[in-house]
Formats: structure tokens, sequence, C-alpha cells
């Protein structure tokens, strides 16, 4: 009777363990440290594909969260999904010709806007337009890209031989 009770204990001890790992998980994935003050500020990026972004997704600089993600539609018009990224007023000095990208951070694949700075000497105000815009990266679409284009390949020919030289 000894070996079951060892048993017993060990497996409710893994099952507490991996209860103990998916709270860690989910305390890390809805970390919301970043709250926006009344001086933040609106701009707005056009992009053709966003992947899984979500509103309320961070908007970091250099890896420092700097607003968030605050509405995503879809422009009939453009065919484009229109993003609105609330960025916190601290922030102000943003060059307007920085460019968005949505990046995946973490092995979950959560998704987020990075901003990478331009060299103008003019800034972002409100209600502005992020010109330069990177769509997010597609795993699926990578794979199949990668997968047809190694199908379509046709084997090398062998190369001729070379012709003999001749002596004059």
């Amino acid at each position: 009777m000894r070996p079951s009770r060892t048993i017993d204990i060990s497996t409710g001890l893994f099952v507490l363990l991996g209860f103990a790992a998916i709270l860690f998980l989910v305390t890390q994935i809805t970390n919301r440290e970043f709250t926006l003050n009344s001086t933040s500020y609106r701009l707005r990026a056009e992009f053709e594909n966003i992947g899984g972004l979500k509103a309320g997704a961070p908007v970091s600089m250099a890896g420092v969260t700097v607003g968030r993600v605050e509405d995503i539609q879809y422009d009939q018009k453009l065919y484009k999904a229109v993003v609105t990224l609330r960025l916190d007023g601290h922030y102000d000095e943003i060059p307007n010709d920085s460019d968005a990208s949505i990046l995946t951070s973490g092995l979950l694949g959560g998704q987020y806007v990075g901003i990478s700075p331009g060299g103008s000497e003019e800034y972002f105000k409100d209600g502005d337009q992020v010109t330069f815009v990177q769509d997010a990266v597609v795993l699926e679409n990578l794979i199949s890209k990668y997968l047809f284009n190694t199908a379509t390949k046709q084997p090398d020919a062998p190369a001729p031989e070379a012709a003999p030289a001749t002596q004059e």
C-alpha cells in the first residue's frame, strides 16, 4: 500500500505545479503596468496586415511602453486596417518620420506596435498619421512560401562537360 500513496502525492504535486505555472503565465500575459494620463495624444497608422494585433496591445520604443493600441478598424475604400495609437503625452518628441512595425513578443506570440525613431526635427502631433509602416509577419505565410518555393525548384541539371582544349 505504500507505493500507491507515494504515487498519489507525486501526482498531486505535479498537478499543483502545473496550476502554479498556468497562473504565472496568465499574470504575465495580462500585465498592464502602463496607464495613460490625460495628456495623451493619438496617431493613426494604416497596415495591409495586422496579424493578431488587438486593441490594448502596447506601443513601445526601444523596449519602453509609450502607449497602447486604442482602436482597430477596417477601411473599405483603402482595403487596409486602420490602427489608432494612443501615446502618453510625456513622449511628445517622436520625430514625424518615424516608422511603426507590428512585432511579436515572447514565445506566446503577443503582438505589439514598435516605433523606430526617424531623423526629422518635427514631431508627431495629435491626429497625425504614421507614414512608414511595416506589416505583421504571419508565420503561416512564411512557411507556405518556403514550402511552395522548394517544391517548385527543379534539381540542378548536371554541368556540361568541358570540351578538350585544342593545341595549335
